[in-house]
């Protein structure tokens, strides 16, 4: 079987989730290090324009996106799994919760606490991504309101912990888990202080953290971006799997699509649907320079468009 490699940089949140489901999972890999900002001179043309992080590599084949990443981790090596037996569905569904309407308020009180110590580049990069403008003061101003509500959404994982422990869905730690530990890490790495104060008193979720963490991130090897590039010149992407009939959008392998996040860094990546289900598309593209490769994305949190 070919190595994961995972393409990232040190403090992205995002990456943080599958290092941790690599620890957990307790398996080597191959890491990586790209920039935090553009350009990827050996990453992009892999991913065909997708240019969030983290980006899983594996051969000619490449996964954008954490909800596709931790779904194709658990098939590769399912035990442990990422998934609970009798809350499949939950699972995933906190997941997405976790990662796009509590990480929205993680974000405003980290960034409005040290907003003023960002790099230009940073801050002109993220611009880019996201399409607005990093307004400072906007964001210093809704970091007070944005703690009421980081508060609310650490409670519910307290309370779920204190009714299900030691993880969110039983004995084993899921998708959601990680997910979750999202907020933490990059808020007690962003604004000690701030988190200090907006989880005292929540036990649960504090012996919980401490868990998370002891899982750390596998057996880790360094690659470099050159050497990751060259292994998907040298591979053909894997055969694809049956595809599920009666998709929602009528997407039938062999259609010529365009795909985006529908957040922001929505950067289309065209090509050919070779695998469609409810939960992924695959599209198969000629990298520059590197030959075929299909890049993999989840549906949900992404649009998929027909493309000429």
């Amino acid at each position: 079987m070919a190595e994961i490699i995972l393409h990232q940089y040190a403090t992205s949140p995002y990456a943080e989730i599958v290092r941790t489901a690599l620890g957990v999972k307790g398996l080597s890999w191959r890491r990586v290090d790209q920039p935090s900002i553009m350009p990827r001179p050996f990453l992009t043309p892999l991913t065909g324009g997708y240019r969030r992080i983290p980006v899983m590599q594996v051969g000619a084949d490449i996964y954008c996106d954490t909800g596709v990443i931790l779904r194709e981790i658990d098939r590769r090596f399912p035990d442990p799994p990422l998934t609970s037996t009798y809350a499949t569905g939950a699972v995933w569904a906190m997941r997405n919760w976790a990662e796009r309407a509590w990480f929205a308020a993680t974000v405003a009180i980290v960034f409005g606490a040290r907003g003023e110590s960002v790099p230009q580049a940073f801050i002109k990069d993220r611009e880019a991504l996201s399409g607005r403008p990093f307004d400072l003061n906007a964001l210093k101003t809704a970091a007070p309101l944005m703690a009421g509500q980081w508060r609310a959404n650490a409670d519910i994982v307290d309370s779920q912990l204190a009714a299900a422990g030691p993880f969110l869905f039983g004995a084993q730690a899921t998708a959601a888990d990680l997910a979750a530990y999202l907020n933490i890490w990059f808020l007690k790495g962003g604004d000690p202080d701030a988190f200090a104060r907006l989880t005292a008193g929540l036990a649960h979720l504090i012996g919980w953290t401490q868990r998370i963490s002891a899982f750390g991130h596998g057996n880790p090897a360094d690659m470099s971006a050159e050497a990751a590039f060259e292994i998907a010149v040298r591979a053909t992407p894997e055969s694809p799997a049956s595809s599920v009939g009666n998709d929602a959008q009528g997407l039938t392998p062999g259609m010529r699509v365009s795909v985006m996040p529908d957040d922001y860094g929505r950067n289309p990546v065209v090509g050919e649907v070779v695998f469609v289900s409810p939960q992924e598309v695959a599209v198969r593209r000629q990298a520059d320079g590197a030959g075929e490769v299909v890049v993999h994305f989840p549906r949900a949190g992404f649009w998929v468009t027909p493309a000429a």
